[in-house]
């Protein structure tokens, strides 16, 4: 394999751990295990004294592996650089698949991210060689679908710095988003430390008929639970229904657990993932995983009697499933595509559609573009073309050549396609889209996972919606956003109506097998002593050494000016932006420029602007008034509404805030990944004990945080807010520390205080000009 997969030996030992673990964890436990118990509790440090209360008490965890993206590698091999190791201690590896552009095709995009990011992937590729850590390079393909093909295995535990990290859960893998400094965690030989997630059943029964799909699943579970829904917990699925669907089927499934905010998603090792397995070179590690297949699935008791086990059970019929479509500006904005020209009228969504998306991490299989081609094929046999620009995203090089060979490229591009490069492009906001008003609202259809206002374009006039792959060519093909392929005819070239029909099944695995392309992977160089310098270019204004964060001054917070109170929905990428920002994503000094300018302020009602308190001037942007807050020696806090920092796991959301000030978060909720990230900075993330106070907090109000040298975990925090008028009014704010984490509060950082405790040399010497 040239060291680009996970090894047979990693496997047997993995699978001996679990083994081990489970021994104490059922005599302790008592009980019947799900799969999801077996694979996480499996993998503890201590199984003999870990704390077993889901929901309460934090799990201490020994992933096999672990996994970054371009954009999140920089920040975390930055921080890394300063942990004092010369070597990650577990399997690691990084991806560049974030910061290419999607504007004319693959190729010249490609070429054009080189010449543009050269310097980040210099930096990338030189630390991985110093560090042991496998480099993919530009072009190769998408992390999860790479993760997929090359190094998930039934019953590992992986973590990786990308919020669709659980995709490796259709390969009945245990696999978790984080930020960065959880991954400087693992590679510096510390457990990942995670909230003990409770369990949800998701019960499958029937089969996938017609024009529905793997998509339609999970799009149908985000409109149940919502996008706070799986906040702390794992879904677990199984019946009869999951073990219809392919492996790669059930990854699109797993991958937007996602947008559910789900710690992780797994599904039961099956025929389909032994059959994925051998069919990506894989056959030792299927026979080790039929051979251990007892572990790698739920206990008989458990699907027996499954209401027992699980926190929750939800069955869904997959029989009776019709296609979903979710959106705008949400996911778990759900309905079936029969009452979706009905709302399109009613909410005056613009008919016509002005791109249709296909591909991406969650939808760019070999059996979901063999889906698409089967609905292409029938227009293109009867002269039709897209009404829409198409655009498609390949998952993996591998998954490109292929498709290639097979005719699924040419079939696509028959009816309009353009082919982008192997990576994120559109989905993560970075196209570079021209020809659009963004004066008014503008339709797009996607077979992405994510829709947030100005997630694709950067606009936020334009309304994004998701469904299935098929979905997506049939409606671009009809050109309007309300047409139904199960119900409504369209015009063919003639001018007679036609009717697309449902694809017919396709295989989930090429009939000639995959086109295995490892060129560009370079594997993790065994260097001791002599390794080569990390490569950081003088004056650059895209990479940028870590300084330490100050430590806590041992004081209470008093009377802190509230920068922003954040109004409904506030994500990351609200928080810090994507697109023409990811440049900076390792330069903490520039990209700290961007913090909130997504954010609405329930204040003002204007994005990205509020009030300076201080000079009284309004419609400032805000990282100019955190700038100017911080210039003046003040530490500020923002207020956030309900499930504050969901969707993507980027640290800078975090850090930004922490670089500008920051000395805490107050929220109604927040979302697992980024209450983590928040800490891991030093920064308090607090929660009203009374949702409703988050209405006490008024214009020009400040906040006081009080008792802090007495902070404990499980113990409650008082707070003052001084409004404007001179009157003040005490809240309770709770928060989630962790004795370990208030070690972090109390020395500016979780890396702060790695690098107090740490043994071994230091890394300063790695640094050049």
């Amino acid at each position: 394999m040239n060291g680009a997969g996970t090894s047979a030996d990693l496997v047997r030992a993995a699978y001996a751990r679990l083994e081990r673990n489970l021994g104490v964890i059922r005599s302790r436990l008592g009980r019947p295990l799900t799969l999801a118990e077996k694979v996480l509790l499996g993998h503890l440090r201590d199984p003999e004294g870990q704390d077993l209360r889901p929901g309460e008490g934090f799990l201490f965890l020994d992933p096999d592996r672990l996994a970054m993206q371009d954009a999140t590698a920089q920040m975390a091999l930055l921080q890394f650089m300063h942990a004092g190791r010369s070597r990650s201690a577990a399997p690691a590896t990084v991806h560049c698949d974030h910061l290419i552009q999607a504007r004319v095709g693959a190729l010249e995009d490609t070429e054009a991210a080189l010449r543009e990011n050269g310097e980040v992937y210099d930096f990338l590729q030189s630390a991985s060689s110093a560090f042991g850590i496998g480099f993919w390079k530009p072009g190769s393909g998408i992390i999860h679908q790479v993760l997929l093909e090359n190094y998930a295995f039934p019953g590992g535990l992986l973590i990786g710095t990308d919020s669709h990290t659980p995709n490796a859960g259709g390969l009945a893998m245990l696999a978790s988003g984080v930020g960065g400094g959880d991954a400087v965690d693992v590679m510096v030989g510390m457990p990942w430390e995670v909230r003990h997630p409770r369990v949800l059943g998701i019960r499958l029964t029937g089969a996938l008929r017609g024009w529905t799909s793997p998509k339609d699943v999970i799009l149908r579970l985000c409109g149940i639970l919502t996008v706070k829904g799986g906040t702390d917990r794992i879904l677990e699925y199984f019946g009869p229904g999951a073990r219809t669907i392919s492996c790669t089927g059930k990854a699109t499934i797993a991958n937007m657990g996602a947008e559910l905010g789900a710690t992780g998603s797994i599904f039961p090792f099956d025929e389909a993932m032994d059959r994925y397995l051998r069919g990506t070179g894989r056959g030792t590690i299927a026979d080790l995983a039929a051979s251990h297949a007892a572990i790698l699935s739920a206990d008989p008791e458990v699907e027996a009697e499954p209401e027992k086990y699980f926190e929750r059970v939800i069955t869904i019929d997959l029989s009776s499933l019709e296609p979903q479509i979710a959106g705008p500006h949400t996911p778990d904005l759900v309905r079936p595509i029969s009452a979706f020209a009905a709302e399109v009228r009613e909410r005056g969504y613009p008919e016509a559609l002005s791109a249709a998306l296909l591909g991406s991490c969650t939808n760019s299989s070999y059996e979901d573009i063999g889906r698409a081609v089967e609905v292409a094929g029938q227009a293109r046999a009867r002269g039709l073309r897209m009404k829409t620009r198409l655009l498609v995203t390949p998952g993996s090089e591998q998954i490109r050549a292929t498709i290639e060979r097979d005719g699924h490229l040419a079939a696509l591009e028959a009816i309009g396609a353009t082919v982008l490069a192997n990576a994120c492009g559109p989905c993560i906001g970075q196209w570079r889209r021209e020809g659009i008003d963004t004066g008014g609202p503008n339709s797009i259809l996607t077979s992405f996972n994510r829709n947030f206002p100005g997630r694709n374009d950067g606009s936020r006039t334009t309304l994004a919606f998701i469904a299935s792959p098929e979905i997506v060519i049939a409606v671009g093909l009809a050109g309007r956003l309300s047409f139904n392929p199960l119900s409504d005819p369209i015009a063919g070239l003639s001018g007679k109506s036609m009717r697309l029909m449902p694809p017919r099944p396709v295989p989930d695995l090429p009939p000639e097998g995959f086109v295995g392309d490892l060129s560009g992977f370079l594997p993790p160089e065994d260097r001791r002593e002599g390794r080569g310098k990390i490569r950081i270019a003088a004056g650059s204004e895209r990479l940028q050494a870590l300084k330490p964060f100050p430590a806590w001054d041992g004081s209470d917070f008093i009377e802190l000016p509230i920068l922003l109170k954040a109004k409904g929905s506030c994500t990351t990428d609200q928080i810090s932006p994507a697109g023409p920002w990811l440049r900076y994503r390792g330069h903490l000094e520039r990209i700290s420029d961007n913090i909130f300018l997504g954010a609405q302020d329930a204040f003002t009602g204007e994005v990205g602007k509020g009030v300076n308190i201080l000079t009284g001037q309004a419609g400032e942007p805000l990282p100019l008034i955190a700038r100017d807050y911080r210039a003046r020696g003040l530490r500020w806090i923002a207020v956030g509404d309900e499930n504050y920092g969901e969707g993507s796991s980027r640290e800078h959301a975090a850090m930004s805030p922490r670089f500008m000030g920051a000395a805490a978060i107050v929220a109604r909720s927040f979302a697992r990944i980024h209450e983590s990230n928040l800490k891991k900075q030093g920064l308090l993330a607090l929660t009203f004990t009374d949702p409703a106070d988050y209405e006490k907090v008024l214009p020009g109000d400040r906040m006081s945080l009080l008792g802090l040298a007495r902070l404990e975990t499980g113990q409650s925090l008082k707070a003052i807010l001084h409004h404007a008028n001179g009157e003040s009014e005490g809240l309770v704010l709770r928060h989630t520390v962790t004795p370990e984490q208030m070690h972090w509060f109390r020395a500016g950082g979780a890396l702060n205080h790695l690098r107090a405790g740490r043994t071994g040399p230091g890394s300063g010497d790695l640094l050049t000009g």
